[in-house]
Formats: structure tokens, sequence, C-alpha cells
């Protein structure tokens, strides 16, 4: 019953805010009277107290450009967790496109849609992220392409490094900056989560939306840890299977440092 409770609670208060924010976005894109990431901010800030998630962040975002952010990946709720409080854009899967709601947040948000199996338009999506990072957007990339289970790092895709290397040859920068970030889900109600019951907050492979919302919201309350790393320069020469086990090597040590030690709810 407190699980239908929250559930009802939490899709009222998404949808409440979603109808005042979202023609604010739109009005925000279309003119530029104030940045696009403001009202966005507000928006995954709310998604985020719907589902009783409470981040904790370790670092900062660099203020380095272009920026790529190398991120590993558990689920969808970590696109919420990076944009409520840092100025980024993302890079995501094509069929998110056309989920409800957020498909339709990515798009307010300028997210760029990546078809990973389709290589004749990789070329293109590569350069479209490169010129969104030479125009000043810090781009996240979830480095691993897909998600995994919350308790270790899948290994990084250099092919999805492709972005840097393209904005270098095709003159946009002389060099792209790449910063390693950590996402670890950590605490359920205040108890730290064991392997066992880390998964809870995961959102792996083909599993159904609805099923994993629903979970989230009845059992609401999850800590979430974001840790930053140093970026590295990428330039002309840099190998790209080198700099994602290097991005995917402190990843790791990241996430592990925060799933032995996770902080309490405040």
């Amino acid at each position: 019953m407190i699980g239908k409770i929250r559930i009802f609670l939490a899709l009222g208060l998404v949808v409440a805010g979603s109808l005042v924010l979202v023609p604010l976005q739109i009005l925000s894109m279309k003119t530029g009277w104030w940045p696009e990431t403001v009202i966005l901010k507000i928006w995954h800030r709310l998604i985020l107290r719907a589902l009783g998630m409470h981040v904790h962040v370790k670092g900062t975002l660099s203020d380095k450009r272009p920026l790529l952010v190398a991120a590993n990946h558990i689920s969808w709720t970590d696109i919420m967790v990076l944009g409520s409080f840092a100025d980024v854009k993302f890079i995501a899967r094509a069929d998110m496109e056309g989920w409800p709601l957020i498909g339709m947040l990515s798009k307010l948000q300028r997210t760029v849609f990546i078809e990973r199996e389709r290589k004749r338009s990789s070329g293109d999506q590569a350069s479209e992220i490169a010129s969104r990072m030479a125009k000043g957007d810090a781009m996240v990339l979830f480095a691993e392409g897909s998600t995994g289970d919350g308790n270790a790092v899948l290994p990084f895709k250099s092919t999805l490094f492709g972005a840097a290397s393209m904005a270098i040859s095709e003159g946009a920068a002389e060099q792209v900056f790449i910063q390693p970030v950590a996402i670890a889900y950590t605490r359920l109600h205040g108890v730290p989560l064991g392997r066992r019951h880390r998964p809870i907050s995961a959102w792996i492979g083909d599993e159904d939306l609805m099923p994993h919302l629903k979970v989230l919201m009845a059992e609401g309350a999850l800590d979430v840890e974001v840790h930053f790393g140093e970026p590295i320069a990428f330039a002309k020469g840099s190998n790209r299977k080198e700099t994602a086990r290097l991005m995917e090597s402190q990843v790791r040590e990241m996430m592990q440092a925060a799933l032995a030690d996770p902080r309490p709810s405040r």
C-alpha cells in the first residue's frame, strides 16, 4: 500500500512539474533568454525528488574545453543524476528518443542520439558530437556502451571516443579534454547496498522501462555518489584504445571507492 502511494505521489509531482517546466524550456531554447541548463537542472532535480534519490558529489566538472566526460552507466537515472547539478549534454542510444517523458526530456536538452549498430552513420554522429564540443558543450559519453549491474564497470569501448579524434582531425580543436566520472548507487533508506541488492538501482539491457520505474518509485530513498576525476588531454597522435583503458581504470577505481565507503543521506 505504501509503495502504491509513493508511486501516485511521484507521478503527480513529475506531471505537475513538467506542465510548468516544459514550456519554459522550449521558450529558453527558442529565445536564449537564459541558459538552457537552468530549467533542465530544476527538472532533473524534480524527477530525482519524485524517485527519492539523494546525490552526493566529490570533485567538480572540469572548466576546460572542449570536454568529453567518460562515465560508467547503470541506469537511465544516471542522466537525471548528472544533469541535476552539472552543465552537461548527453550522448544516448537512438531508441531513447521514443521513450515517454525520458525521450522528451532528452530532446529538450539537445541530446545526441547515436545508432551504434549502424556503422555507416557513425561518422556523421561523431562529427556532430565533435561540433558540439567545439562550441563549448560538455558532452557526457557512457563509455561502456551498455548498462551494468552497479557492482562493476564494464570494458570501455574505444570506438565511442571517435568524436574526440574527429574534433581534432576536422580542425575544430587542437586537443580535447576527457574527464573520467564514476556513478555509484550506494544506499537504500540509509542502509548500504550489498552486492545482492545493488542491482535494484540498475536498469540492465533490454529490461522494460515501466517495471523498473515502478520499483524505483515504490522503494524511494536511494543514495547516489558521483566522483569526478582529473581530465586528460587527448591530442593528435593520442591512442584511443589506451585512452579508453585509462578512463576505464580510473572510473573503476573511483566507483569501488564510493561503494567501499558510501556517504550517508543528510
